[in-house]
C-alpha cells in the first residue's frame, strides 16, 4: 500500500480534482508525494486514502485548509514515536500548531534522520477515523 505507483494525473482523475489542487495540498503540507529522479510526483494507495480524507473534510464537513492543518497538527506524533523530552523541546511539531508534523523541517531531534513518508505517523493517519481516535485518546503533554 505504500509503493508509489500513481502519477499526479491519475490521482487527480481518481478523486475528481485538478492537478493544481493536488499541488496546493502538497504546498500546504497536507500530503507528501514521492518524487522520482525526474521530479515527477508519485502517489501510493495510502496517499490516495489520505487525500480522500482531506476531500471528505472539505466537502462534507466544510473544513478549510487551515482547519485541516490544525486538526492534523493535533495528532500526538510525540507519543507515537516516543520522543524524549529533549526532542520535544526542539520540535516545532510539538510546540506549534501550524500543520502536521510531516510539514516541518526537523532538526536536532529524533525525526531529523527519518523520512516522513516512511514514518508511522504519516502512514498511519491516512485513515480519517484514526486521526479522530488519536486525538480523543491523546494523553496530556508531560
Amino acid at each position: 500500500m505504500n509503493a508509489p505507483i500513481y502519477s499526479i494525473g491519475t490521482v487527480a482523475r481518481m478523486l475528481g480534482i485538478s492537478v493544481f489542487t493536488l499541488r496546493m495540498y502538497e504546498r500546504e503540507g497536507l500530503i507528501l508525494p514521492q518524487k522520482s529522479d525526474t521530479n515527477q510526483r508519485r502517489y501510493c494507495q495510502n496517499d490516495v486514502e489520505h487525500l480522500k480524507c482531506i476531500r471528505k473534510a472539505i466537502n462534507e464537513q466544510k473544513f478549510g485548509i487551515a482547519g485541516i492543518k490544525t486538526i492534523l497538527a493535533m495528532i500526538p506524533c510525540w507519543n507515537i514515536i516516543q520522543c524524549s523530552e529533549d526532542d520535544r523541546k526542539s520540535c516545532e511539531a510539538y510546540t506549534g500548531h501550524a500543520g502536521p508534523c510531516w510539514s516541518y523541517e526537523h532538526r536536532k531531534n529524533i525525526c531529523a534522520s527519518l523520512d516522513c513518508r516512511e514514518c508511522e505517523v504519516y502512514i498511519h493517519f491516512s485513515d480519517c477515523g484514526k486521526v479522530k481516535q488519536s486525538i480523543v485518546n491523546m494523553s496530556p503533554r508531560p
